[in-house]
Formats: C-alpha cells, structure tokens, sequence
C-alpha cells in the first residue's frame, strides 16, 4: 500500500468512515503517501468493505465498529476520523485517550469550546490532534498565497469567496438535517473551509454578520449563506455558499489597493479523486488547462479580457498527509492545528446567531 521510508516501517493508520470524505479524500491519499500505510478501515457496510478492498489489496483490515478498532490500539501510529460529523467528539476523544494520533476532518466538532477540550486532552497526552482542511492545499488558494508574497495586489481591502453549488433537489442524508445535533447545512460544511482560508490570509476575525437560509422545498438545514467577517487586520471577507446559485460566480474576487484578481471554477483534484485518479500514478497532479488561469489586473472587467492571465499554482492535496506523517515520526508542525479549527468555529457560531438574530456579532 505504501512502501518503506528511510526512518522505517510505515506509520499504520486506521481510517473510521468510507462514505464520501473516507473514499474520495483519505483513503486514497493516506494510501499514496510514503510513510504511511493504510491498515484499518472501520465500516460494517459490505458494499464500502468490497470498494475498498478492491483498490487497497487484500491485506486490508476491517472493524465495524471505532470500538473495535481502538481495542487493538497497539497495532496502530494514527487514527483517521471520517466518520459523520456527530461522531468526530467521542471517536477523537476515545482515540486520544487510547494513545494515538487523530486526524479529524472538518468540522471537527459544533461548538468552538469542544475542539478546545480536544486540544487540551491532546496536548496532556502529547499526541498529535490535527484537522484536514485540504482546501488550504487548492490550486487558487496557493496561487493567491504566491500573489500575496509577491506584493501583487497591494494591501488587500476587500476577499470574496464563494463555494456555490446548483442542486436545487434535496439529496437526503444527514448533511441536509435540520437536527442540531448531526452538525448538518452548508455553514458548517462548505462554510468551515471558505473560514478557515480567510482566517489563514487575514488573521482573527473582529465581528460577523451573516444571513443564512434554507430555500430548496423541504431543506430543513441552510443551504445558502453569505457570512461577512471584519478581521482585526481591517480586511472584510465576503464568503458565499450555496446549493442554490443557477449562475456560479468567480471562486475568488480579491481586491487590493494596486490590483485584483479574479478565478472562476474548482481546483480539479477532487474531481480527479472521484474519477479514480491518483498522485503518483504518473499523470501531472493539481495542474489546470491555461483557459481556466485567473487574472490579475485593475480597471477592467476579466470578463472583457482585462488584466494579465495568472499562472494556477498546482495543487497539493498530498502535502497534508505528508505533513501530518512528518509530525508524527519526525516532530514537525502540525499541518493544521484544533486551536485554528476553534477559531474558525468561533466565526461559525458567530455567523449562526448573527443569521438568527439579525445582529453583528463582535468576537
């Protein structure tokens, strides 16, 4: 499944959850990540058992239950939490607690005060506690880091950011519940990564104001949010999601005191994820065509060929894992850390009671 580092055996990692997140993100880049194997997969479900036998071997392992799977807690370096959000508390909580590495996909929990409490059972344990937020790894987010390094843009006044979908039939599932405790709606699942990106290029967040709805027939759970953040930098970010946008606007809008620049479309490495693609099978990974290149420039529409094409930095989605093993064997920085997680959650909560009471919320 992996093959052998210079510092030895891989690291075995035991991955809880193979519905989407587990099948298309973990699985298979915890599997192409040199230095760790993927050992256990915990799902009862025979269909997912044989999907991931079929691409992992026959040397891979099953639970059917995270109790299972962390009663032989000897035989793992990491746990992996893809499980639904609900469960990502007691699972990370019991598998710190059994002595291993946790990685939690996002959003780690409901409330920023519970990803505290898991920061700090993490830290007296001296265990890795670290949440995939893979979208710090896109391709545009990358390429505006490059911009913003580069002093392209000037001083950034205004970030718009949007995640936004047409789906205008319900799917069904526990995403779309309306039940507070299955941490369900687009403001905590699109909304955590477009947070997190603001949070990671502007710094703390000063207040929030947010409007948030649910607008499909029958949607119990919001499915299109606007969440406005003022970070202490003066920076204002405009985030956008939506499961309801028959018109998709640019995936990002920045705008700065010399220049703009504006990117339309999706980082392709989920959707090469899904096709069965995968890094290292020998094809470019993270690369998009020179027509979806965002552009850079002031004055002008880039929609009527104003400014200058932007080379798209590729994607690195297999930079967390690698991180991540690095942490572990090696000690170093946690890719991203519970205390970051905690603060985009503050922003969260902010945005649901400033949807709910119509306020500004200060934080």
């Amino acid at each position: 499944m992996t093959g052998m580092t210079g510092t030895g055996t891989p690291l075995r990692v035991g991955l809880v959850g193979y519905g989407l997140a587990g099948s298309v993100f973990h699985a298979p880049l915890i599997a192409t990540t040199e230095g760790l194997a993927l050992d256990t997969v915990v799902t009862s479900n025979p269909e997912r058992q044989a999907q991931a036998r079929a691409e992992f071997g026959d040397g891979l392992r099953f639970a059917a239950t995270p109790e299972e799977l962390l009663a032989r807690a000897d035989e793992l370096d990491l746990v992996v939490i893809a499980s639904p959000n609900k469960t990502h508390v007691p699972i990370a909580t019991a598998a710190l607690k059994a002595g291993l590495p946790v990685v939690v996909d996002k959003p780690i929990s409901g409330t920023a005060a519970e990803a505290r409490e898991l920061a700090a059972l993490a830290d007296e344990r001296g265990l890795l506690l670290s949440v995939f937020q893979n979208r710090r790894w896109d391709n545009d987010f990358l390429t505006l880091r490059k911009l913003f390094a580069d002093g392209e843009l000037g001083d950034v006044q205004r970030f718009e950011s949007r995640f936004e979908r047409w789906r205008p039939q319900l799917k069904g599932g526990w995403r779309e519940s309306g039940d507070p405790a299955e941490i369900g709606g687009l403001l905590y699942d699109l909304g955590s990564h477009l947070v997190d990106q603001a949070l990671v290029l502007f710094g703390p967040a000063a207040s929030v104001y947010a409007e948030s709805d649910a607008r499909r027939a029958g949607s119990l759970a919001d499915d299109d949010t606007f969440i406005a953040i003022t970070h202490r930098s003066g920076v204002r970010s405009h985030l956008y999601v939506s499961a309801t946008t028959a018109q998709l606007g640019p995936r990002f809008r920045v705008l700065g005191s010399q220049a703009g620049y504006v990117k339309y479309g999706l980082d392709p490495q989920e959707a090469d994820l899904r096709d069965g693609k995968r890094p290292g099978d020998g094809s470019e990974w993270g690369v998009e065509p020179e027509a979806l290149w965002g552009r850079v420039g002031s004055g002008e529409s880039p929609q009527t060929g104003g400014g200058r094409p932007e080379p798209t930095v590729p994607g690195a989605y297999p930079s967390y894992y690698a991180a991540v093993a690095a942490a572990i064997r090696d000690g170093g920085p946690n890719p991203v850390t519970a205390h970051e997680a905690a603060a985009a959650l503050d922003v969260l909560e902010a945005a649901r009671r400033s949807a709910r009471e119509s306020v500004v919320v200060s934080l």
